[in-house]
């Protein structure tokens, strides 16, 4: 019979979140895997807690080399508990490469929920909640930064990275360029814990303010794209859509009504635009 991978979400700053079954895995599972095992020994002793299994590092450096070995002990019938410095693994955090492996194996995997820097920052941050997307961090060339945040100019969701405070200037500052220097955002900084500090605004004055530095964790929440209202088209666009449609067999009638909804205005002024195209025509 195979064993059991365990993904354990860890206390983001404050260690009284740690979810209640956090200490009941770490004290009985076989192997303990741990982003950083000084962190690790930090966490069970604040929680009181002796983990009785192996514990072994398991860190973007020796992911690869470790993933095989853990697999293998979950083959034999191994509870493997894995855990990382903040929050869930593998959401930025070592852990995806060893849940697809275990996946493949056809080994059960399953979580202890925790705390999430994501979830906590979109709460806090003011900004609509109901649709958003998570961009981790942001590469740290500025060209491919830009590029990285081209891509998403025109996301509606709300959208949610991880940064690093010694680049969080040039992250709002480019932010700004790209989706606006209104666009309105919020830096969650040390959530949860002492100095925990949530600075809202547009981005022009976020950056501004971190051009002065800031310490501690950093999540940053981005406000959506705005809907865009209707094209702003000149008579002679319309008339073209117009003939578009017709000569993929509309009738004039339907073609008129169809790009006066696409251009969001009356249909009689397609309808001019079309009659005034004709009689200048020679």
């Amino acid at each position: 019979m195979t064993g059991t991978l365990v993904l354990a979400g860890t206390p983001i700053g404050d260690v009284a979140d740690a979810p209640p079954r956090l200490a009941e895995e770490l004290s009985g599972a076989d192997v303990v895997a741990a982003e950083d095992t000084r962190r690790l020994r930090r966490l069970t002793q604040a929680l009181g807690v002796q983990p009785s299994g192996r514990i072994v590092s398991y860190f973007e450096g020796n992911e690869a080399a470790r993933t095989p070995e853990l697999v293998e002990a979950l083959a034999g019938g191994a509870r493997v508990l894995l855990v990382t410095d903040a929050g869930m693994p593998s959401v930025s955090d070592p852990g995806y490469r060893l849940v697809a492996a275990a996946v493949e194996k056809d080994i059960r995997v399953t979580a202890v929920p925790g705390p999430s820097a994501v979830l906590t920052a979109l709460a806090l941050s003011g900004l609509p909640v109901d649709r958003f997307c998570f961009e981790g961090f942001l590469p740290r060339k500025a060209g491919e930064r830009l590029g990285r945040l081209r891509e998403v100019a025109d996301e509606r969701r709300t959208l949610v990275y991880f940064e690093a405070p010694h680049r969080l200037d040039a992250t709002l500052t480019a932010m700004a360029e790209v989706f606006g220097a209104g666009r309105r955002a919020a830096v969650c900084r040390e959530l949860t814990k002492t100095y925990e500090e949530i600075k809202r605004g547009p981005l022009g004055e976020l950056a501004a303010w971190a051009a002065e530095g800031v310490r501690g964790e950093i999540t940053v929440v981005v406000e959506g794209a705005p809907e865009k209202g209707p094209e702003e088209l000149d008579a002679a666009e319309l008339v073209r859509r117009v003939r578009v449609r017709e000569e993929a067999g509309e009738r004039r009638k339907e073609a008129i009504a169809a790009v006066a909804v696409e251009a969001g205005v009356p249909k009689r002024e397609v309808f001019d635009a079309v009659v005034e195209a004709k009689r200048g025509a020679p």
